[in-house]
């Protein structure tokens, strides 16, 4: 079964760092580009962070620019998210989503149309 599986997710207190991975399970990454998203209850999903299947372009949603980095290692087949700064509206379910072909400019990834999903990670920052 091809599927995508996100990892690294918990209760975190304002101010605190997380990492979230992001595998493959039936088939290898290195091919996709990566897409983070978010969904916090009540609300619609929202892009966090893309990146691109070689790792050399990347784009993140404004809320997020500057504390939180993507990353991905080809060699492990994994995509990070490494989450720095967290506030209390960070809280959310965390997903990863593969597309074989993603542009990573303005906002192009938003509107792709994604192969794989995973089925998310919860992330709650609060004290």
């Amino acid at each position: 079964q091809l599927q995508l599986v996100e990892s690294g997710g918990g209760l975190v207190q304002p101010g605190g760092s997380l990492r979230l991975s992001c595998a493959a399970a039936g088939f290898t990454l290195d091919s996709y580009g990566i897409g983070w998203f978010r969904q916090a209850p009540g609300k619609k999903r929202e892009g966090v962070s893309c990146i691109s299947a070689s790792g050399g372009s990347t784009n993140y949603a404004n809320s997020v620019k500057g504390r939180f980095m993507i990353s991905r290692d080809n060699s492990n087949h994994t995509v990070y998210l490494q989450m720095n700064s967290l506030k209390p509206e960070d809280t959310a379910v965390y997903y990863c989503a593969a597309a074989i072909l993603l542009h990573t400019y303005g906002s192009s990834w938003l509107e792709t149309p994604y192969d794989f999903w995973g089925q998310g990670t919860q992330v709650t920052v609060s004290s």
